[in-house]
């Protein structure tokens, strides 16, 4: 028992043949915030799968492996600490904050933001230290855009 705890609160190792992009680590926080409430409707799949091309047109991505692969990591969830680390090792400031519009983009895919989608995206925003202030600015972004 004491093994599955300590298993529990073991940092995730990288395996070398999963190796983690951009692009995996964003898929996988979209994932976080959609299944907040417990519930990825077909709207907010396919915002994510709108917003990962808008994010990362240059990487020509393969949604469909990618996104697999980000619900896969979502059911053997460990956190969004591992991707939002590797997002901050990687990302500019205007790039992550690019990141929070389409979080935001997503929760209101459904038409109802629900407040656990609006945590998720609080918590992501502060440890992708992003101000509180560009927090509110991508959530005013992100309504704008869906009117």
């Amino acid at each position: 028992m004491l093994a599955n705890l300590r298993q529990l609160f073991k940092a995730p190792t990288a395996d070398p043949d999963q190796s983690i992009s951009p692009a995996l680590a964003t898929a996988a926080i979209m994932f976080e915030v959609s299944w907040a409430d417990h519930d990825i409707g077909n709207s907010e799949l396919e915002a994510i799968g709108t917003h990962l091309n808008r994010l990362f047109p240059e990487e020509g991505l393969a949604l469909q492996p990618l996104i697999d692969d980000a619900q896969t990591r979502l059911e053997d969830s460990v956190g969004v600490h591992p991707y939002t680390r590797f997002l901050n090792e990687t990302l500019s400031e205007p790039e992550k904050f690019r990141v929070l519009v389409a979080l935001w983009n997503i929760a209101l895919a459904d038409t109802y933001l629900d407040k656990f989608e609006e945590h998720s995206i609080r918590q992501i925003a502060d440890l992708l230290h992003l101000s509180h202030n560009r927090f509110i600015e991508a959530k005013l972004l992100a309504k704008a855009q869906e009117g």
